[in-house]
């Protein structure tokens, strides 16, 4: 019986092993655009199989129009804060909604990040099992002196 019971854990956690996580987010409400409102998803990079969506302009160039297309810090060139924004990337490639999760303790502040990361242009989907997929990418910034960075 002994044998049994451990043939059966191992088995199980041989086949655990093997099984990929997968993280999907639930959609509230109504956003236009999805391919699959059921099925957007917050892709890992480095797990085999996922691909997180792609932008079409390098980290350094959101820092460098962050930096020079927010007004807000111009005109506060000492302001500190920082704040995360949450992007969702449809299964053609684009931006569906586009607002932030963490924000900032600035309304105006948060609105001019949206519109940044809002003209971007098209992304490359995010691919899960080689399949285009809706999902999600997050970007975590500081800002210190009125200056964006990427931590």
């Amino acid at each position: 019986m002994k044998k049994i019971a451990l043939s059966v854990f191992v088995l199980l956690l041989a086949l655990s092993v093997k099984a990929q996580f997968v993280a999907k987010m639930q959609i509230k409400g109504d956003v236009p655009g999805l391919c699959n409102k059921n099925e957007v998803y917050a892709l890992l990079p480095g797990l085999k199989g996922q691909i997180r969506a792609v932008c079409p302009v390098t980290n350094d160039e959101i820092l460098d129009r962050l930096n020079s297309e927010v007004r807000f810090l111009k005109e506060n060139p000492d302001y500190n804060d920082k704040g995360m924004i949450g992007i969702i990337i449809n299964c053609k490639g684009i931006v569906v909604q586009c607002k932030m999760d963490n924000k900032t303790r600035s309304e105006e502040l948060d609105h001019q990040i949206e519109s940044v990361f809002n003209s971007l242009g098209e992304w490359k989907p995010g691919k899960l099992k080689k399949k285009n997929v809706d999902s999600i990418r997050l970007f975590k910034f500081v800002i210190e002196g009125g200056k964006f960075s990427f931590p």
